[in-house]
């Protein structure tokens, strides 16, 4: 066996997915606890939370505080509390929609545990996807001694990137079936399959129970790298009691099992058996299985592969380092020497797969980056479709088109499936596991209220089911997990530079001025009366309006004044006020709400 397939091997508490016979027994009841809290009714799982701040935790209990990835898809982050010490599962990035402009990327809120860094025993990172890993350079940068667990291939992913940000990590590297100690945490770690190899689902034991966390996962039977989801380690620990199970909830509305991956490759193949010229391929920069794939489809159609984009050089160089990624000698070159080759043996992998406006395939449907895209040429979209991207990757689809490009994704071909459980994968691991509580993470809120009530019908108590969102707390005492208030969990954005100091009211003013444009008025004033002492002048940007309806800004603004007590010499009075009225005509006279600026000089 080669060294890649060693390390792609089961683990040897590995099975295979045929699950344990279901036990007679009935589903595990919580034991009564001696604090009483209103009852949800017995078909619905529990989902409004605790009013106000949680109250000191019971002495032995454990606290569960999600700061992300409940009611979203991204910026995965939920904190454990036990004994005084904090253990961090998974810190990730949430990508920014169309109505919040100028935004990089969306972090969890670390004002529960600022004042509490040095308690935080851990952050385990569940596998090397950006909801998952991308958050993490900015609460070191808090505290940058903070240890990382993970596999590998993940450690290898945030290693790489905290390189970028000058933080060299303190890391521990976990396989699975492996079991570490953090504080008073007991770690134990399960593969899991995902679209990302060494994913891993992790048990935390305490004295107050036992809290299973499956990470992103799926149960592909026959994955590309043999490494299945270890379901007989999910009955193991079924079988020692899980107190409180959380589980992805992304495909809980979809029925039955999720293609396998090897599904896919007679599709991706007829894309490079029919292609006239060249295959640019559209992906993830951490998606070595699908990666994979286009690099033996060009293989066997006698193409040469080069990666596009610093990500996915990156972490492409470091799957293949690693083992995770094979490679034919000869087969990948540098992007310059296949300007020399005809474009019927040529393939180039880059980033974009989502409409970012920065990334490579963008900019190619724009014509702004230095290999043109046209006629013949063949786009490969490799990749989901993340709820919120839709309107950018139509955007850049439609761009492709106009150029001539011929584009392939998931919506015309078999080309994608996806990494997460649907729900018959869901209810199987239900029913194994027979968990007390459950709380499903990772979706947004119909994927989470689908998920619970998947729960709920393989018996799962409503009762012990809890539909959190981001910032609820979440308390397991004697057996038994209920809400127990709420924390500050607000998105937070990075900006350039910038971390936190972009609000909600600076994007509201960022929409106001795509959607209106702006208007700058010159106001000069009488002194002694605060009159205009001549008509206005009307500067514009991004606003269309002809002389007549500015002519009736300057009747508003003169009435406006003459409200206004006379020799009042508050400038900035003076201009709100200006400003206000300008603003109320043209709401009246176009419904259009530019940003008015005024500008206020004596006469």
């Amino acid at each position: 066996m080669s060294p890649a397939a060693q390390k792609n091997a089961p683990a040897k508490n590995s099975t295979t997915q045929n699950a344990p016979a279901r036990s007679a027994r009935a589903p595990r009841s919580a034991p009564k606890s001696t604090q009483r809290t209103a009852r949800a009714p017995r078909n619905a799982p529990r989902s409004v939370p605790a009013p106000g701040a949680p109250a000191p935790l019971a002495p032995g209990g454990l606290r569960v505080m999600p700061l992300g990835g409940l009611g979203e898809i991204g910026r995965n982050m939920t904190v454990f509390e036990h004994a005084d010490k904090l253990l961090v599962v998974d810190c990730g990035v949430l990508f920014p929609e169309d109505h919040q402009p100028g935004v990089d990327v969306i972090l969890p809120d670390f004002t529960p545990i600022r004042d509490r860094l040095d308690d935080i025993v851990a952050i385990v990172l569940t596998h090397g996807h950006e909801d998952h890993i991308g958050g993490v350079p900015y609460l070191l940068k808090e505290r940058a001694d903070i240890p990382l667990i993970g596999s590998e291939l993940t450690l290898a992913f945030i290693t790489a990137k905290l390189k970028e940000h000058r933080i060299t990590p303190s890391t521990v590297h976990v396989e699975a079936g492996d079991r570490r100690t953090a504080g008073p945490f007991d770690l134990e770690f399960v593969a899991v399959n995902h679209s990302i190899p060494d994913g891993l689902a992790v048990a935390i034991r305490t004295s107050a129970g036992m809290v299973l966390h499956t990470g992103d996962f799926k149960m592909d039977q026959f994955p590309l790298d043999g490494r299945i989801t270890d379901l007989r380690a999910f009955a193991r620990l079924g079988e020692e009691g899980v107190d409180l199970f959380l589980t992805d909830s992304t495909n809980a509305e979809v029925p039955g099992f999720t293609v396998s991956e090897r599904d896919l490759t007679p599709a991706i193949d007829q894309v490079f058996a029919t292609a006239p010229r060249r295959v640019i391929v559209s992906s993830f920069a951490s998606h070595v299985h699908r990666i994979q794939q286009v690099l033996d489809a060009a293989h066997a159609h006698g193409r040469k592969v080069a990666f596009v984009g610093r990500s996915m050089v990156r972490n492409m160089g470091i799957a293949r380092d690693l083992g995770y990624l094979t490679i034919p000698r000869g087969l990948v070159v540098d992007a310059k020497k296949l300007e020399q080759m005809p474009d019927e043996k040529v393939t180039l992998v880059c980033t974009g797969s989502q409409g970012e406006p920065l990334a490579a395939l963008s900019r190619m449907a724009n014509g702004e980056h230095q290999i043109e895209v046209g006629d013949g040429d063949t786009v490969l979209l490799a990749s989901s479709l993340i709820p919120g991207n839709e309107n950018a990757i139509y955007g850049v689809i439609n761009k492709l088109t106009d150029r001539g490009v011929r584009v392939v994704h998931k919506g015309n071909a078999k080309v994608h499936v996806s990494g997460h459980a649907s729900a018959g994968e869901l209810v199987y691991c239900y029913n194994i596991v027979r968990p007390r509580n459950v709380m499903p993470v990772h979706g947004e809120a119909k994927h989470l209220r689908a998920n619970a009530d998947l729960a709920i019908r393989t018996g799962v108590p409503a009762e012990g089911t809890v539909v959190a969102r981001d910032g609820d707390v979440i308390d397991l005492v004697d057996g038994r997990a209920r809400l127990a208030g709420h924390v500050p969990a607000e998105l937070v954005y990075v900006d350039g530079e910038t971390i936190g100091r972009a609000t909600e009211g600076v994007l509201a003013e960022r929409r106001q001025l795509k959607d209106g444009g702006v208007v700058t008025v010159l106001a000069i004033l009488d002194p002694e009366t605060n009159a205009l002492a001549e008509p206005p002048e009307y500067l514009t940007r991004g606003f269309v309006s002809d002389g007549r309806l500015l002519k009736g800004a300057t009747a508003e603004i003169t009435t406006a004044l003459a409200r206004t007590a006379p020799g009042t010499d508050d400038i900035g009075k003076l201009e709100s006020v200006i400003a206000g009225a300008v603003a109320r005509h043209l709401g009246r006279a176009l419904r259009r709400e530019p940003v008015v600026i005024a500008v206020v000089v004596d006469a």
